[in-house]
């Protein structure tokens, strides 16, 4: 990979991916993001994508129905029951 990347797109990077594993590739994200690198990521699993994530723009039928900083979204009451099955 090049030194020089600033944004990388990732396109469900969790979909049939072991639990084991899945773990692994988001800290390897993490680790990507904090290197310095913008990280924009479409992703099913809102509460691995709610742990590593800045802002975040929920869709609902291809609508954005909540958009945010991350912390401030988990403790949205809708999304902590329809999105991070709290």
């Amino acid at each position: 990979m090049t030194s020089n990347v600033e944004l990388l797109l990732l396109d469900e990077p969790s979909v049939g991916i072991a639990p084991r594993l899945k773990g692994l590739i988001f800290e390897a994200i993490e680790q990507i993001r904090k290197d310095g690198t913008a990280i924009l990521i479409v992703e099913q699993d809102a509460t691995s994508t709610f742990g590593i994530a800045d802002r975040v723009h929920v869709l609902e039928h291809g609508r954005t129905v909540k958009e945010g900083r991350a912390s401030d979204l988990a403790g949205d009451e809708y999304i902590r029951q329809v999105y991070l099955g709290v």
